[in-house]
């Protein structure tokens, strides 16, 4: 099992454990801010579940209806968690909304809290756990889950100061305000998953560090040749490919430029694991005087 396989199937466990223990909070406090934490956490089980499928998909090798591979699975999976976590966000709106209209205090709110802060510090750690790894090894679903349970860690920590603040000071009405700010906070966490995640599904260029890198390969493996130009780049989860049209001599033969291709494929897939390189060779007066 790879290793994000792995680390989805544990998202899974540890999101399914924090739901039951932030439920168990809001039946203990009947708070409606505590009940918007909850159901966030719904959407954590979710998007963990669309986690573990995207990454089996996007773990299958090409084939005759995908000859480029199943890595953009990854990508829809994030854009599909982030309109989750609208709809969630819309959700705890329309809660909070009940609860403005007809106001209710909060019962035992300091055992609500501390059980609301276990599912937190929980969250934090997994969170942590979940972004290194997902960008370690360019998994868009496992960073997508890691930021929407990051976004669950500062929802959390602001319902559990606000449920602090309506029993000292006994507005039961801040109960759902908190609601409806956590609500604008889940909204925003998904549109940036979504803007984020959209891009891959776009065929977005490598990152500039990265691309400044691949460059930086090529002129040190591109000896005897005239020029590289037209250098192209997209990602697609872990995978990068890469194409430009490199420029030989043009008494040079056919052999002696294939050489020089798998020096430049071979360097390339050392530095960047995966990469998919296509290198179009062109005679000397196809050079281009502007460079790369």
């Amino acid at each position: 099992m790879h290793v994000s396989l792995r680390i989805a199937v544990g998202s899974l466990a540890v999101s399914a454990a924090v739901l039951a223990i932030k439920f168990g909070a809001y039946l203990l406090t009947g708070s409606v801010a505590l009940y918007s934490d909850a159901l966030e956490s719904i959407i954590n089980v979710v998007t963990a579940a669309a986690a573990i499928v995207a990454i089996r998909s996007a773990a299958r090798p090409p084939d005759a209806e995908h000859p480029y591979g199943h890595d953009k699975a990854e990508y829809l999976s994030a854009v599909v968690v982030g309109a989750l976590i609208i709809v969630a966000g819309l959700a705890i709106l329309w809660e909070a909304y009940g609860a403005i209209l007809a106001p209710k205090p909060i019962d035992a709110p300091w055992t609500g809290v501390a059980v609301n802060s276990v599912a937190t510090v929980i969250n934090a750690a997994w969170s942590g756990v979940l972004l290194r790894q997902g960008r370690k090894h360019r998994s868009a679903a496992l960073v997508a889950d890691g930021r929407h349970l990051l976004a669950d860690v500062v929802t959390s920590l602001g319902v559990v100061v606000g449920v602090v603040l309506v029993v000292l000071t006994r507005i039961d009405v801040l109960d759902a305000a908190i609601a409806v700010l956590v609500a604008l906070h889940v909204l925003r966490s998904g549109w940036g998953v979504i803007r984020e995640n959209g891009s891959g599904l776009l065929d977005e260029s490598v990152p500039a560090d990265e691309l400044a890198r691949i460059r930086e390969v090529i002129s040190l493996n591109v000896a005897d040749a005239i020029e590289i130009h037209d250098l192209r780049t997209r990602h697609a989860g872990r995978t990068i490919f890469i194409d430009f049209h490199l420029v030989v001599p043009g008494r040079m033969s056919v052999e002696r430029s294939h050489e020089i291709c798998d020096r430049l494929e071979a360097a390339l897939q050392t530095s960047f694991e995966g990469a998919v390189v296509m290198i179009h060779v062109e005679p000397e007066h196809e050079a281009k005087q502007a460079g790369s």
